[in-house]
């Protein structure tokens, strides 16, 4: 009980602000006013933002009909031209996509862009009459542990609900693919379950402040934890997926070596297995890993901060983008080499 009242008081200064109480008004016979205040505010969160969210069901075709696979997410509006934001993952092999109003109105989708290195997608739903209101875009920037937040999103297709907890913790690194990471990832304790990926992370005040990207259940422990896209990024990537339907993925041209690899040689940095022909790193006289198995160069610094794998390396890189330049400081034959490589959109067809 003393855990309850905990929180409950919590959420209501994160809710509702500060509660100035004079001496008659902290009686124990006012504790229900109290809670009637903290249920209207979260309910009026959730009457505000939910009809902005739906629920996003793909159709993938299969050789034969066993084979074909169907998958829900979530999503939200984010204009009022019918773009809807989402996970990369949710609509990804998609053939068929609907989108599902909270009025249970269902509306044919299509894939406006994809930004697989951030699990971030825009689909625009067909037909769409009249607008649906945005969420109001809020800022991860200022965000700290322990403040109050809320998920809305389609659990196991059951759409239209509502989950809340606190921010747990900040900065997380979570991988998607390539060497590829997203940085500043929100960590939070209210539940998201399957079904629930790409709906909206929501603050106190029902403004957007991520995206549900991924969670994790310890079943022994009867705990849960989820993952958030930080909406700094999203409002960075979106309009550009929106403009162009693609994002460019800053590199140089090298493959690197597997992690476990350079665990294994006890070596603290990226090690280069590949460079690609007619790349800057090949330009730059980079060297791989030769057939002998003597390992290649090894990457130990980019952009003046120190490198320790191949998600720190592919940060520094999206953080210069395509177009500029990175220096670099390389491991060879036990000397240090400093070079300077230009960064170049290495998804960018020729």
């Amino acid at each position: 009980m003393k855990r309850l009242a905990a929180v409950l008081v919590a959420v209501a200064l994160a809710v509702m602000g500060p509660l100035r109480l004079h001496a008659e008004e902290q009686a124990p016979g006012n504790n229900g006013d109290i809670l009637q205040q903290i249920d209207r505010a979260i309910v009026g969160l959730f009457s505000r933002v939910a009809p902005s969210v739906v629920q996003i069901t793909t159709f993938a075709k299969g050789k034969t009909e066993a084979d074909s696979q169907i998958r829900t997410g979530s999503g939200f509006f984010w204009d009022d031209q019918g773009h809807v934001i989402t996970n990369a993952h949710v609509v990804r092999g998609a053939d068929e996509i609907a989108v599902w109003l909270d009025t249970g109105q269902q509306f044919e989708a299509e894939v406006v862009g994809v930004a697989p290195n951030f699990d971030l997608a825009v689909v625009r739903a067909k037909g769409l009459a009249v607008p649906r209101q945005a969420i109001p875009v809020g800022s991860s920037s200022d965000l700290r542990v322990g403040q109050s937040v809320f998920v809305i999103g389609s659990p196991f297709g059951l759409d239209q609900s509502l989950t809340a907890g606190v921010v747990s913790s900040l900065k997380r690194v979570v991988p998607t693919s390539q060497g590829r990471s997203i940085s500043n990832v929100i960590q939070i304790d209210a539940s998201v379950h399957p079904g629930s990926s790409g709906g909206p992370l929501l603050d106190s005040s029902g403004r957007l402040i991520g995206i549900n990207t991924i969670a994790y259940a310890i079943a022994e422990l009867g705990t849960s934890f989820g993952f958030a896209i930080p909406v700094d990024t999203v409002k960075r990537v979106v309009p550009v997926l929106i403009r162009d339907g693609r994002i460019a993925t800053p590199g140089i041209g090298i493959v690197p070596a597997k992690e476990d690899i350079a665990i294994q040689a006890g070596v603290d940095g990226v090690i280069i297995a590949e460079v690609k022909q007619n790349t800057p790193a090949a330009q730059a006289g980079l060297r791989p890993t030769d057939e002998s198995g003597k390992l290649g160069d090894v990457i130990v610094s980019a952009n003046g901060k120190t490198v320790r794998n191949v998600y720190e390396f592919t940060d520094q890189l999206e953080e210069i983008g395509a177009g500029g330049e990175i220096a670099l400081k390389i491991q060879r034959d036990g000397k240090t080499i400093d070079l300077t490589v230009a960064v170049i959109d290495i998804d960018q067809k020729s």
